[in-house]
């Protein structure tokens, strides 16, 4: 009898996702753009702490952001409002972005010329980490009242990840939130991994964070 052929199809899928996100990859770097991926569980503060950032970045970089969700332009108008080039994208209900999609966001935003291109993605802790946009730096943001245990239920977000930010560190007093134990979980997953605190709120940390974002930056255009 015929053996039936079996198809990975999720494999399949990231692998070819996958050479493509290294083509794109490729292809901002010779351009001098550095593509960073921002996750994050719905509500941890991406976008505030993306305006907390534009006043620290203030004339240090040319830079834009894509602002990934379901449906809605609030994220986008809010960083337009801002003075940070922008522009919506719509998932159609996927949960996640891809290399290709990626690629149609950056052809949108038309800044040739960017440093750094923010990709805000979805707010999901799961299917964004699975998907390798073609990024040269991935972040995600973990918020003080999601709890310390996330490194440790989402593991993959934490191994993809070279940069950990713990927002709205304003709150510790109210939760019971343990950073020596989010710092065991994470970096038993990302042993690389680094981690900043801060308020997007009150700008506590924020301008340490922005500082080594800008010189990550400068030294990947510079490669």
């Amino acid at each position: 009898m015929e053996k039936v052929k079996i198809i990975a199809l999720k494999e399949s899928v990231l692998q070819d996702n996958d050479r493509d996100a290294q083509l794109l990859r490729d292809d901002l770097h010779s351009k001098g753009t550095c593509l960073l991926n921002l996750m994050s569980a719905p509500g941890s503060g991406k976008t505030s702490t993306l305006l907390a950032l534009n006043k620290a970045f203030a004339g240090r970089l040319k830079w834009g952001v894509m602002e990934a969700d379901i449906d809605s332009a609030v994220d986008a108008n809010t960083m337009l409002e801002a003075g940070v080039p922008s522009v919506q994208l719509h998932t159609g209900g996927m949960c996640h972005l891809d290399a290709d999609m990626t690629r149609q966001g950056i052809a949108a935003l038309g800044m040739e010329d960017a440093e750094l291109i923010v990709l805000e993605n979805i707010g999901n802790l799961v299917c964004p980490a699975e998907f390798d946009t073609g990024a040269a730096i991935n972040m995600t943001i973990l918020s003080v009242p999601e709890g310390d245990d996330k490194p440790a239920k989402y593991p993959l977000m934490y191994e993809t990840c070279d940069i950990l930010v713990v927002n709205k560190i304003d709150t510790l007093p109210v939760f019971d939130f343990d950073k020596a134990r989010m710092e065991k979980y994470a970096r038993a997953r990302n042993p690389k991994i680094e981690i900043f605190y801060i308020s997007a709120k009150t700008g506590e940390g924020v301008q340490e964070l922005a500082d080594a974002l800008v010189q990550k930056v400068k030294e990947w255009n510079s490669k």
